[in-house]
């Protein structure tokens, strides 16, 4: 049976991502720069939280938000960089990546 996500917050202050459960915080890290690209640095997500989709509700949410402000996304991290190969339909958004799939040298991103 799949849990419900508790919202995911955008923490404007911190410059990132969050989904709050009971004391553990999961976050999406971003910074912005020049040329409206919102860079997607890091995501961390509690070790009793793993596997239950939060990782994947954070990329969601700042992928939503870039596309909703016109922004494009630098995918630095990892998760995202995965995400975004299991979601294409994202990677118009993407840049230096767009119209192709994100790059898979990194081979820890995610299992195949």
């Amino acid at each position: 049976m799949a849990t419900s996500l508790p919202d995911v917050i955008h923490n404007v202050e911190r410059h990132q991502f969050e989904l709050h459960t009971g004391d553990m915080l999961a976050s999406l890290v971003y910074r912005c720069e020049a040329d409206n690209v919102i860079n997607l640095l890091h995501t961390e997500v509690p070790r009793p939280l793993e596997g239950r989709g939060y990782a994947s509700a954070l990329a969601s949410a700042a992928i939503d938000y870039a596309a909703a402000h016109d922004l494009t996304v630098r995918p630095t991290c990892p998760f995202v960089r995965a995400y975004l190969r299991r979601h294409p339909s994202a990677v118009r958004l993407t840049e230096p990546l767009r119209g192709r799939a994100p790059r898979t040298s990194d081979s820890s991103a995610s299992p195949p």
